[in-house]
């Protein structure tokens, strides 16, 4: 079964303008094309898209995208070298987590610093 790009729009959440992009970007080397050039998707190029979407959102750059889908593309022989990717990727998303931490710690002193005041407007200035 094939879908149309509309069809894996909707499957996946992201607009058809961005499933273009990716493939333009060379992120989706095994999608079919009809005669008249139609992007069919399978299923398997739905579930790409879902790990580009995964990898994109927590930071992965379009060009470890490409990387990774290089080094699946070359089969099982570069299994470990996805693996340091992904592990290296995984402490970008530790990191990331980290920071983003912190951030929500101030947030939240600030909110507490605005309930102990009585302050919930901003402060015009004059």
């Amino acid at each position: 079964m094939f879908y149309t790009i509309k069809q894996a729009a909707e499957k996946t959440g992201l607009t058809e303008h961005t499933i273009r992009y990716y493939d333009k970007e060379g992120l989706l080397p095994l999608l079919e094309r009809s005669q008249g050039g139609i992007r069919k998707f399978s299923e398997r190029d739905i579930e790409w898209l879902g790990l580009i979407c995964c990898l994109k959102n927590s930071g992965m750059p379009i060009e470890e995208l490409r990387e990774f889908m290089q080094l699946c593309l070359n089969g099982s022989k570069t299994c470990e070298e996805r693996r340091k990717l992904l592990v290296k990727h995984k402490e970008h998303i530790l990191s990331q987590m980290e920071q983003l931490k912190k951030s929500l710690d101030t947030v939240n002193y600030k909110i507490e610093h605005y309930k102990e005041i009585g302050i919930f407007h901003i402060d015009s200035a004059e």
